[in-house]
Order: C-alpha cells, then sequence, then structure tokens
C-alpha cells in the first residue's frame, strides 16, 4: 500500500497542515520571494467566496468599496507615536525609485489607518459629511520573520474597513457590528465557531483606544484570531486633524474604526476541518461543491454511462470527471484531497438499478439513492455536512475549554495539553488586563486571547497574578 502523501496530524500537526494546504492544491510556496506564496486557484477560490459573503454584508450596511494607494509616505506612520513604534519592526521601505533616491521614503503599507487619516482629512467638513463608511479589498506587507502559508507571510490578502463618525458611541456600536459580522461569516459559512471579545490593553491594535477579536480554536487547541476590529478613538483623528463642524457649529475631532480579516480566514478553515486524508471544506464555501464520477471497464459502457452522467449532473448542478487516463480511484483520492464536500458514483450497475451512490467528505459514508430523488438528497446532505462540521468544532472547543484559578495551574493546564496533543487548550481564568499580567503569561508562552463579551461562566473573581478582584474570566491560549 502506497504511503501517504498527507502526514498524520497525531504524528506532526505543523507538517500536517503543510501538507493539506500543498495536497489540496490551495497555495505554494513563492520560494523566489521571501516568505511569500503563490494562491493557486482551488485557494483564491475559498478566498473569492470569503470576499462575496463579507462584502455583500458591508455594503448592506452601506459600506463601499475604496482603493488607497499601496506606498505611504513615512512620515505619515511617524505622526501616531503607538501606530509607528507597533509596526517599525515589520516595515518594508522604499528608498530608490526610477533609478534615484527618494526624498521621502515610501513604506508598503502594512495597514492604511495613516493615509486614510490624510484623506478623511480633506473630504471631512461638517457633520453632514459623516459617518464615512469606505472598505478596501488589497495586499499588504509586513516582514515576517517566520511565516507559514495563509497563517502569516510577508504579503496577504485582505480587506480593512475604515470609518469616521460624530460620536464615539457611534464609532462604538459600529466597532461591534462589525465583529458581529465577523463572527456570523465564521460560524455560518466557515463552519468555524468563535469567541467574541475585547483584547486586553497589551495586545490591542497599536493606536487603537480598544481592539476586540473573534477567537477560534484549531484541532490542536491552539487559538487562532480570526479577525478584529478597533476603536480608534481620536487618535488619527487628532494626528491628521480630521475636524468637522457639529450641528452646534464647533469643531470637534472625528471618532474612527478599523476592522480587517485576511486570508488567514482560509489557513483558520483548512486547521478546523480537515483531516489525514487531506482537505475539508464546509459547503457554503467549496469551490465545487459534488463531483460525479463515472464509472466503466468496456468502451460499450463508457457512452450510455458519460451520457447519464452530464445529464444527472446538469440537473444537480455537479462537476463531472471525465478525464481519460484516470481510474475512478485515482479520481476519488484527488477529490477527496482537495475537499470536495460530497462525490456521486455512477457505473453500469447504477443505471440498471436506477441507483447512484452519495458519497460524503464528513463522515466518509456512502448511500444509494434513486437517481429521481438525487437533486433533493444532494441539498439536504450538503446542508448536513454543514451543520455536522460546525457541530463538531464546537463540540471540540467545549471539549477543551477548562476552567483555572491559579496562574500555576494555567501552566500545568497548558503543558500537559502541549505534551499530549502538540498544542493547548483554551484556560478560562481571572486576570486583570494590566501589561504587567500579559507579561507573566508570556514568561510560558501564552497570551490572554480575549475576554469574552458574553460571560458564560461565574462572574467576578480573584486575578491569577495580582490577587484584586476582577468581572470575569477571560481566554488564555497558546496561539499562531
Amino acid at each position: 500500500m502506497a504511503e501517504s502523501p498527507i502526514t498524520a496530524r497525531a504524528q506532526d500537526f505543523a507538517a500536517w497542515y503543510q501538507d493539506v494546504v500543498l495536497q489540496g492544491d490551495m497555495a505554494e510556496p513563492a520560494e523566489i520571494v521571501k516568505g511569500c506564496m503563490v494562491i493557486k486557484p482551488n485557494g483564491y477560490a475559498v478566498w473569492e467566496g470569503l470576499q462575496r459573503e463579507l462584502d455583500q454584508r458591508f455594503k448592506a450596511s452601506n459600506h463601499q468599496n475604496v482603493y488607497f494607494p499601496l506606498l505611504i509616505p513615512q512620515s505619515f506612520l511617524q505622526k501616531e507615536a503607538e501606530h509607528v513604534e507597533g509596526f517599525a519592526p515589520e516595515l518594508a521601505v522604499v528608498t530608490i525609485a526610477g533609478g534615484k533616491e527618494l526624498e521621502e521614503p515610501y513604506v508598503i503599507r502594512p495597514t492604511s489607518e495613516t493615509i486614510v487619516g490624510h484623506f478623511f482629512g480633506k473630504w471631512i467638513h461638517s457633520w453632514r459629511d459623516l459617518p464615512m463608511l469606505l472598505n478596501q479589498w488589497a495586499n499588504v506587507v509586513r516582514w515576517e520573520l517566520r511565516t507559514r502559508m495563509f497563517l502569516r507571510t510577508t504579503e496577504f490578502l485582505w480587506q480593512e474597513g475604515h470609518t469616521a463618525h460624530s460620536t464615539h458611541e457611534e464609532a462604538l456600536e459600529e466597532t461591534l457590528r462589525m465583529l458581529d459580522v465577523y463572527a456570523e461569516v465564521a460560524e455560518d459559512i466557515m463552519a468555524m465557531p468563535v469567541i467574541k471579545g475585547v483584547k486586553t490593553r497589551a495586545e490591542k491594535f497599536a493606536g487603537a483606544v480598544r481592539s476586540y477579536s473573534i477567537e477560534a480554536m484549531m484541532q490542536n487547541g491552539l487559538a487562532l484570531q480570526a479577525g478584529t476590529s478597533h476603536d480608534l478613538g481620536q487618535n488619527f483623528g487628532k494626528a491628521f486633524d480630521v475636524q468637522f463642524q457639529s450641528k452646534e457649529g464647533q469643531l470637534e475631532y472625528v471618532w474612527q474604526t478599523s476592522w480587517g480579516v485576511s486570508t488567514r480566514l482560509i489557513g483558520g478553515l483548512i486547521m478546523t476541518h480537515s483531516d489525514d486524508k487531506g482537505l475539508v471544506l464546509p459547503p457554503k464555501l467549496a469551490p465545487i461543491p459534488t463531483v460525479l464520477v463515472p464509472i466503466y471497464r468496456k468502451d460499450e459502457e463508457r457512452a450510455q454511462v458519460l451520457e447519464a452522467a452530464h445529464r444527472i449532473a446538469k440537473e444537480v448542478g455537479a462537476k463531472v470527471d471525465d478525464r481519460d487516463g484516470q481510474s475512478p480511484g485515482a479520481k476519488f483520492f484527488h477529490w477527496e484531497r482537495r475537499g470536495v464536500p460530497t462525490v456521486l458514483e455512477l457505473g453500469p450497475r447504477d443505471l440498471a438499478s436506477g441507483k447512484i451512490v452519495l458519497k460524503r467528505r464528513d463522515t466518509g459514508t456512502k448511500e444509494p439513492v434513486d437517481q429521481t430523488a438525487i437533486a433533493g438528497r444532494l441539498t439536504e446532505t450538503l446542508a448536513d455536512i454543514q451543520t455536522n462540521l460546525f457541530t463538531r468544532a464546537k463540540e471540540r472547543m467545549k471539549a477543551n475549554t477548562v476552567l483555572a484559578n491559579s496562574l500555576e495551574e494555567v501552566e500545568l493546564i497548558l503543558k500537559d495539553a502541549t505534551a499530549e496533543r502538540g498544542g493547548g487548550k483554551f484556560v478560562m481564568a481571572h486576570i486583570k488586563d494590566d501589561p504587567v499580567c500579559d507579561a507573566r503569561l508570556k514568561e510560558f508562552k501564552t497570551t490572554v486571547r480575549n475576554i469574552p463579551l458574553v460571560d458564560e461562566y461565574d462572574g467576578p473573581g480573584k486575578c491569577i497574578v495580582t490577587g484584586e478582584t476582577v468581572a470575569q474570566r477571560a481566554v488564555i491560549a497558546k496561539s499562531y
């Protein structure tokens, strides 16, 4: 028996992930460009699906798409002190262009708050110009030391929303509204359960007043920050002098937000659902939900089987794999590794009996279905796969979320989980929102992922670092 091209999860989770990305034809390293990747058609189609789902929600809430320059004057980043300090180690800077040294270097955009702030200053003058609700689909560059396809690359694709408001209340409402949009897409479309919460002050976005995130649990128990939404307060408004005349005739600074998700979502999707056979995709995001594989041994069977296969495929919206020179087994293997949710098998015996065989990618189960009923059965099955993938992931998160009441207990739980599963758990503990407490956790390579917006546990308790009373438990975990 041939050795599987995919490393088992239990053997080496990192190698398994890399194998699934490659064998699923999602992406490959761009070896000639440090830390970058080539997103292949199967991977890019998933990104397009995410784009569609997000974009329609943005537009339904009155956001408009725009595009800002890739190159940002270096002085722009220096206008907001915390922002430039936070991004300085990751910046790529252009100093020569057209064969000449530039008077002022350009930074290749790591994010666009600064250049957006400049143009907000040009466009916003009165309360009548507000709110200004913009979104950009773009690429960004952050010079990373350690890269991993989709999860962390030097260049990646994302969307970044930027909005300006007349009051802090309205800006905060926007921040939380977009966090809800991200959670909805993660859970309803990606079938990936998440925890919505506020980041600690030590973990917030550079230049924000408050940052909010959705955190997902991967199969090895590590956390993945899958999306962030930031309350920027008036920090960028003051840095770029974005003022407006209020209804009362007073000059005031705008209140801003920014929010974003990236191709990192695809990495989260892979690590949430895939198995040792390869990629598993939820039907709502699968580029090809169903493939029909015709099976025949004799030339005289070929025409009859193919005719029926194309007829049925047209009725149910399936792709027919009628490639010559490939055995049915090779075709099944091909689509299994690429995560296709359902595969239909049709051979001479099926034609004679009026049946067709339906196989699910999530469970591997097969069932014969009457050809006259296959359209309805396929719709039901795809919906059930979507639900099953979410339920499985939700149950896994629940089973690997534990309570701890001391710093030593947190450290021991995560140490044991790493030894057993190569990853970790979500540990719910009371901890003060203080950079000193965050620093203590980092001593054993863990962080506060967020403080959930909904407290599902036991309310107030003593901080595991300071002993002071805090309102609720936070999510502590090792992360990507």
